[in-house]
């Protein structure tokens, strides 16, 4: 495997975003037979690589080579099968690309084929059946299947990318002895995942990316869990704690109080919000963390066994029952779900509570609105300031800037933040920290749900770590370390 010339070579690669080099001169090959892992932490480069590879991105630098009469083909997470659809008919969508009058179709020869391919990874299922019916593992190789139809030979890559994010220890079992006969054939195989264990059991050669660069590339054979955590953190054991200090104040009736929060991949939580304090979330994709505060909000269906804000029990739960109590929430797919990308800055801002800016008649005073409005988005640093620009028009770190201006316009007693500067370049990062700060210093309790563990250490007194829905240990003082929230994210503590 070693001296075969590679299907894919990977050159010195370059992908750079207004303020954020993504991809900093990326190599690596992929050869016959080999199952080569790419991890790194949130930020590191893995998803702009696979969307370079495959397509979505244009390269700014550098050269993706493949070995003559080898195709890439692609697995994502979500694996694109249509729930709908029988597996023979989500194999046929991608051939039915004919013109009218073409040859009908042959559905015999469509469902043998379909059958074949499914045989090739363990027993045949149904195939007629909708794949939404299916088990995770028989959605799997439903979508493995797919992109093996058509291969004229086997030596091939295939990109997984964190394709094993839905499926259950036995069902990833099925998926991996698939993905071992394909690599036998002669396929090589890109593997990217945050699951370390999968990562040893099934990878020849790991590649870590850090901060959009190649930090390390090595056979597995010589690498242990701690390794790799060092490799992905960039730090050892003895990383620093976090800096912040937080006005936890002890004493006082929580703000927010639950206890076994249940909803999604949420199994169970237990959480306490003081006046003052920065509480976070983490936990690698899927762990449940990014579920947390549109639970809590009530834009989730969720249950608990207590909840209550201010003292006050808070069975019912919905975005305006809790706008009500003081909880004010900022998800994180701003451009979906954080504003009204049509409406200009003004209306985002002030439309979830109008009654302030309403005379007797039941008018909306524009004068105060836009006075009210300007004064937000300077004191917020909205560049450039300007109510009625439209919301779309503004770059993401100020589109952040003004969804954060609108969730703290009224001092909320809870802030719920769901991965707060995704996506937002360095200064808007320090404003919207300025911000979270300011609203804790006045009493505002507040959760951030990130990935980003240099986030969480910048703002937060504590952190619980999830893991498989549960929150499993809450770190503090000299305990919250990005190597401790990093190992304990993995389970590798």
């Amino acid at each position: 495997m070693s001296d075969a010339a590679p299907l894919l070579r990977v050159t010195d690669l370059v992908k750079a975003f207004p303020s954020l080099i993504a991809l900093d001169s990326v190599s690596l090959e992929v050869r016959p037979g080999e199952i080569v892992a790419v991890l790194g932490h949130n930020g590191s480069g893995k998803s702009t690589l696979v969307k370079v590879l495959a397509g979505a991105y244009t390269s700014d630098g550098g050269t993706v080579e493949l070995a003559e009469g080898t195709d890439l083909h692609f697995i994502h997470q979500d694996l694109a099968l249509v729930g709908e659809l029988s597996a023979v008919e989500n194999l046929a969508l991608v051939k039915r690309t004919g013109a009218a009058g073409a040859a009908p179709v042959n559905r015999t020869a469509e469902r043998q084929r379909t059958r074949e391919l499914i045989a090739r990874f363990g027993p045949v299922f149904d195939v007629d059946v909708p794949v939404g019916t299916l088990t995770p593992a028989q959605r799997a190789v439903v979508a493995i299947s797919r992109a093996l139809d058509g291969w004229a030979h086997p030596a091939n890559v295939i990109v997984l990318d964190e394709s094993t994010e839905s499926l259950h220890r036995s069902e990833v079992d099925v998926l991996f002895d698939a993905v071992r006969r394909l690599a036998a054939e002669g396929a090589g195989v890109i593997f990217v995942s945050h699951r370390l264990d999968e990562v040893l059991s099934l990878a020849h050669r790991i590649v870590v990316l850090r901060d959009g660069r190649k930090v390390a590339d090595e056979a597995v054979a010589g690498v242990d869990h701690q390794r790799l955590v060092e490799l992905i953190t960039g730090s050892a054991a003895a990383a620093v704690a976090g800096s912040h200090t937080g006005v936890r104040r002890e004493g006082e009736v929580p703000v927010l109080s639950v206890r076994g929060l249940r909803g999604g991949t949420v199994e169970h939580l237990d959480l306490r919000l003081q006046p003052g304090e920065v509480v976070g979330v983490a936990g690698v994709l899927g762990s449940g963390r990014e579920a947390v505060p549109s639970l809590l909000y009530g834009a989730a269906e969720a249950a608990a066994d207590e909840f209550s804000v201010a003292g006050a029990e808070h069975p019912r739960r919905s975005p305006a029952s809790s706008l009500r109590r003081g909880v004010a929430f900022v998800p994180g797919d701003r451009a979906r779900l954080g504003a009204v990308r049509d409406m200009n800055a003004r209306e985002n801002v002030t439309l979830p509570q109008l009654r302030t800016l309403t005379g007797p008649a039941g008018a909306i005073s524009s004068r105060a609105e836009k006075a009210e409005v300007s004064t937000l988005m300077s004191e917020y640093g909205v560049r450039p300031a300007l109510p009625e620009q439209r919301f779309s028009l503004f770059s993401g770190g100020n589109q952040q800037k003004v969804v954060m201006a609108r969730a703290l316009r009224d001092d909320p007693v809870v802030l719920l933040l769901d991965e707060p500067t995704q996506g937002v370049d360095i200064g808007a990062k320090a404003a919207i920290y300025e911000a979270i700060e300011r609203a804790a210093a006045a009493g505002t309790a507040v959760l951030v749900s990130s990935s980003d563990a240099k986030e969480l250490l910048r703002l937060c007194d504590r952190v619980i770590v999830m893991r498989d829905g549960r929150g499993v240990v809450e770190l503090s003082g000299s305990d919250l370390t990005e190597h401790r929230l990093v190992s304990e994210g993995y389970g590798l503590a």
